[in-house]
């Protein structure tokens, strides 16, 4: 088991927002939209079927907590993955949710994994 040193409460409340800021599904959606790589505002607009005034308020939010980069180009606005380690953490926690529902799905048709 990997024992880690205590966190203290200043780092814990920074865990919770990063947390926080990740517990919107229009948030998830538009970081994974972003996966392939940069996109303007309104190719997300059109990527999620948000509302463009939705879609900036969830994208400057994600912007203000480094997850995303902002780049301005004339008129247009474009977004990409700034912080690198939201693809691990995506990975881990889509790899173990399937994980999860392999199991419960093969309990209910006998081939549980034991």
């Amino acid at each position: 088991m990997d024992r880690r040193a205590p966190l203290s409460k200043d780092a814990l409340e920074l865990v919770a927002h990063r947390f926080a800021v990740l517990s919107e599904p229009m948030r998830l959606r538009l970081i994974h939209a972003l996966f392939g790589g940069e996109m303007s505002v309104n190719a997300l607009v059109g990527e999620t079927g948000g509302t463009q005034a939705n879609i900036s308020r969830h994208l400057q939010v994600l912007a203000q907590a480094n997850v995303l980069a902002r780049r301005k180009d004339g008129l247009q606005v474009f977004y990409s993955i700034a912080d690198p380690s939201i693809f691990r953490l995506c990975d881990l926690v889509c790899g173990s949710l399937e994980k999860q529902f392999s199991r419960k799905a093969g309990a209910f048709t006998g081939n549980a994994s034991r």
